[in-house]
């Protein structure tokens, strides 16, 4: 048995994907958990990709509160005595995710990149080291917790003539102590690098953040598409809101078309970019990492390799 849960639509269907593959090696169910949607629509669509059953949850909280999130989902573990609980990566998830795994008294592995039974085991991997390596790690009872991010699983073609059920649940919880006081947006500059075709990409190879316009060039010759950037650029030297943050803690693309521009290559944003099309390194280092995962590398200063390039593009577009 194999249960999920997200309140991310997307991020639900990529886990099925995954949760339907461990499910049939050990001839079980993919059961989606929505606490607070009770959107039937919605779990008709979990199962035509590949759910069998949904169960639809009332917390009786307002917002995502972790601890009765907690109770329900600790409660749902044990009313169907299931082995993987695949959560969704994302601030409300890894919350949730520790919380259930101290309660349940079982392991919980964050942010993996990969899940598979192996021996009869869970098996999950997942990166370390700062990206520098890759921890391949086992379950030894169960429930196993695992977080996943994004991005990493594509989710099965939708089947209408596919069966399920769609169940209402109820679970005694217990109010907690702790109170919302508020809740306010994050800044949000509106970019949606995750949809974007052509991604136009800078890292720490820029000496400044006003130096940042000759990627914006680059991106409008080619014809106003997305800017993107590595870790540094966001979360160092804030040059950039995270909307623009491409890597492993940031967003997973799959453009057609990825320029990575003064970016070392480090395996963390390689994980965010893997699914790219085509993949152009610009680095004045030949020894560069990004070159290793690019189709294309030009090795040059990119002061003086962007000019010519947008110059380039602009005769070409015209």
């Amino acid at each position: 048995m194999v249960l999920i849960y997200s309140n991310n639509k997307k991020l639900t269907l990529e886990m099925i994907a995954k949760g339907r593959e461990l499910a049939d090696e050990q001839d079980g169910e993919v059961i989606v958990a929505m606490i607070d949607e009770k959107d039937e629509n919605l779990a008709n669509e979990y199962i035509s990709h590949g759910a069998d059953k949904v169960f639809l949850v009332e917390s009786g909280v307002e917002n995502f509160k972790a601890e009765e999130y907690t109770d329900i989902m600790a409660n749902m573990v044990n009313d169907v005595e299931s082995g993987p609980v695949l959560i969704g990566s994302n601030k409300y998830g890894k919350e949730l995710a520790s919380r259930l795994a101290a309660k349940l008294s079982t392991g919980c592995v964050i942010d993996c990149t990969d899940i598979y039974m192996e021996d009869g085991e869970l098996t999950v991997e997942r990166m370390v080291y700062n990206g520098n390596a890759i921890s391949v790690e086992r379950f030894s009872g169960r429930p196993g917790i695992i977080t996943v991010p994004s991005k990493l699983f594509d989710p099965l073609k939708k089947d209408e003539g596919r069966s399920g059920e769609v169940i209402e649940k109820s679970y005694d919880v217990s109010s907690s102590y702790s109170n919302i006081a508020g809740i306010e947006e994050m800044p949000s500059e509106g970019v949606d690098v995750e949809a974007a075709n052509i991604i136009v990409s800078c890292g720490r190879g820029f000496k400044n953040r006003e130096d940042l316009h000759l990627a914006e060039e680059l991106a409008d010759a080619l014809k106003g598409k997305v800017i993107g950037c590595s870790r540094p650029i966001s979360a160092d030297l804030k040059w950039l809101s995270e909307d623009h943050w491409i890597g492993l803690s940031g967003h997973k693309v799959k453009p057609s078309l990825y320029f990575a521009i003064g970016i070392s290559g480090q395996i963390q944003h390689i994980a965010g970019i893997r699914d790219s099309g085509i993949i152009v390194a610009i680095n004045k280092d030949p020894n560069a990492l990004i070159f290793d995962s690019a189709d294309y590398g030009i090795v040059g200063d990119l002061y003086e390799v962007l000019p010519k390039l947008t110059d380039a593009i602009k005769k070409e577009m015209d």
